[in-house]
């Protein structure tokens, strides 16, 4: 069954206006929504106790007790530790001239890889895994500070499933690729603030047209968020394309390795065939 995030995310649309205040707020600050009662929260979201209590039934819950008991088990089986292990050093009167740079970002870069990676859903994590491997086509889009993680990713899938193409906007024929979209395509969209309009057109286009689509984005109430059927967060502070993009493509070589790892016969048989392949193109064969 899916959790209060999940539960949020699939019906956001269909919330109301003062609803979706009071849903942001949960998932921006389940830890102080752990100890509020449906007044104090109404509040904290500027909308009242009643519109609190009407969420909760929207969301498919008895009452506002019943989702707060599971925010709070939720928190209680979140081992992951969210603190910054260079805190002290921002705490500090030293310039960042005066630290050993080095050391800063393997720390820095370390906390947002371990972040991103711990709160994975491991369920999430296998239907894609799964989804990667056994849709038909995938189509990898991704624009501005995403545009290299989806072209990476793009190379790699095909290395190890074949079949997949990366749309680069303008260059490209939209309207072809979205004739190819069919119920058995995954979409894989990778998409940061400030986040563009053109990648959003496109997954919602083909999202129409059966599409399932596989979001790697920083918040489950983007745009993106809204529209995926499988959500990946990566956790690191504004701006993402360049603080998380060491995480982000932890979380893409996670998929990746793991798609490689797979006893797939046709994972295998791809594999073996881009290996022959490369061997026989390769200017340094005699």
């Amino acid at each position: 069954m899916d959790n209060y995030n999940e539960r949020i995310r699939k019906r956001f649309n269909e919330l109301t206006k003062r609803q979706k205040l009071v849903a942001k707020y949960i998932v921006d600050f389940p830890k102080e929504v752990a100890f509020q009662t449906s007044k104090q929260l109404g509040i904290a979201s500027k909308t009242s106790d009643t519109t609190v209590i009407r969420l909760s039934y929207a969301l498919g819950y008895s009452g506002y007790s019943e989702l707060q008991k599971e925010i709070q088990s939720t928190l209680l089986e979140d081992t992951s530790s969210n603190a910054d292990p260079i805190e002290g050093l921002r705490s500090t009167s030293k310039s960042l001239k005066d630290i050993n740079l080095i050391q800063h970002v393997i720390e820095q870069d370390s906390a947002y890889v371990r972040d991103t990676l711990e709160q994975v859903d491991y369920n999430q994590y296998k239907k894609a895994v799964e989804l990667l491997i056994k849709s038909e086509k995938r189509i990898v889009i991704g624009f501005r500070g995403s545009y290299g993680p989806a072209n990476w990713l793009s190379y790699s899938l095909n290395i190890v499933v074949g079949n997949t193409l990366l749309y680069r906007g303008e260059i490209e024929d939209a309207n072809y690729l979205l004739s190819l979209v069919n119920e058995r395509t995954l979409m894989v969209a990778i998409s940061f603030p400030r986040y563009t309009k053109e990648t959003y057109l496109f997954v919602n286009a083909a999202k129409k047209k059966g599409a399932k689509v596989l979001a790697i984005t920083d918040d489950e109430l983007s745009p993106l968020g809204l529209l995926s059927d499988i959500l990946f967060k990566v956790v690191a502070p504004p701006p993402i394309t360049l603080k998380g993009i060491t995480a982000t493509f932890a979380l893409l070589n996670l998929l990746i390795t793991s798609i490689a790892a797979s006893e797939e016969l046709k994972v295998q048989k791809r594999m073996e065939e881009y290996d022959q392949t490369s061997d026989e193109f390769s200017p340094y064969t005699k």
